[in-house]
């Protein structure tokens, strides 16, 4: 395995982590700008109450996305193993 495909694999390995890890990132940031814009025009300091919103638009989120989420990992992972027994059979 030559420094060219290490490199490769990295850059990989940060591509499937933004695409794993950015929708519920999203919709987390999402969730708690609007829940901050209402706090302060309502002028309600309560820190749990973005909570719940958070955790309900993260958890629809992962429901809606798991799929696509579960198939990107799969196939990182099958390609990472395929290169694995590449390297072990030269």
């Amino acid at each position: 395995m030559q420094e060219t495909d290490v490199a490769a694999l990295l850059r990989e390995a940060m591509i499937v982590t933004l695409k794993l890890g950015g929708p519920p990132l999203l919709a987390a940031l999402t969730i708690g700008l609007v829940m901050s814009l209402l706090q302060a025009i309502t002028q309600i300091n309560e820190q749990t109450l973005a909570f719940l919103p958070k955790v309900v638009g993260i958890g629809v989120t992962l429901t809606l996305f798991g799929g696509f989420m579960l198939a990107t990992l799969v196939a990182f992972t099958q390609n990472v193993l395929d290169r694995l027994v590449a390297v072990g059979g030269q």
